[in-house]
């Protein structure tokens, strides 16, 4: 956005169509994820919620049997796995609650969640899948397709483009890098 100071205050350029197109896009979608990782991670959070939750509440009941807790590493390093399981287990219903499931998107060449990307980025090639990071470990053995987060610097600035368009987005490392869309295809995994 361009910037234009005046008495104190700062003016952002009016966003452009497409850049309110891509912009709704992004804050209005969870995660895309495939059927099976959907399941996958079902599979996850029923058993760190369930079988896995119960076994670390037995360990900490255990340990705090053993005596002073002050000094007891068992009990401290139960509490610490503890804690990782609920954060897991908060992070895995979000991403559940709020993912778009299997959901194959419109083959009419406009960049969204669930599309494989072949883009020029700082003069490579990359191709890769827009989606969630956590659908990588269901993609079939031997593929070489990278996933890439709609929620990524990359990912979100390309939502809502078409092929020939170009953007530029500020990567982690706060470079400026410009991508230009050479397609946009559904996935069919």
């Amino acid at each position: 956005m361009n910037a234009a100071r005046g008495s104190g205050f700062i003016r952002f350029a009016p966003a452009t169509p497409a850049h309110k197109q891509r912009t709704r896009m992004a804050e209005n979608t969870g995660a895309w994820l495939t059927q099976d990782a959907f399941d996958r991670l079902t599979q996850e959070l029923e058993y760190l919620s369930g079988p896995y939750r119960q076994e670390i509440v037995d360990r900490i009941a255990q340990a705090r049997d053993e005596g002073d807790l002050r000094e007891n590493g068992g009990y401290h390093a139960a509490r610490d796995e503890q804690a990782k399981n609920e954060a897991r287990i908060k992070q895995l219903k979000h991403l559940l609650e709020t993912a778009h499931i299997g959901d194959t998107p419109a083959d009419d060449g406009v960049v969204e969640h669930g599309m494989v990307i072949e883009a020029e980025v700082a003069g490579r090639t990359l191709k890769f899948l827009l989606g969630s990071r956590e659908i990588e470990d269901t993609l079939p053995a031997g593929s070489d397709l990278k996933v890439f987060s709609e929620k990524s610097p990359l990912g979100a600035a390309i939502m809502g483009a078409k092929q020939g368009d170009e953007v530029t987005y500020t990567a982690p490392n706060g470079k400026e890098l410009s991508a230009k869309i050479i397609s946009a295809t559904p996935y069919q995994g």
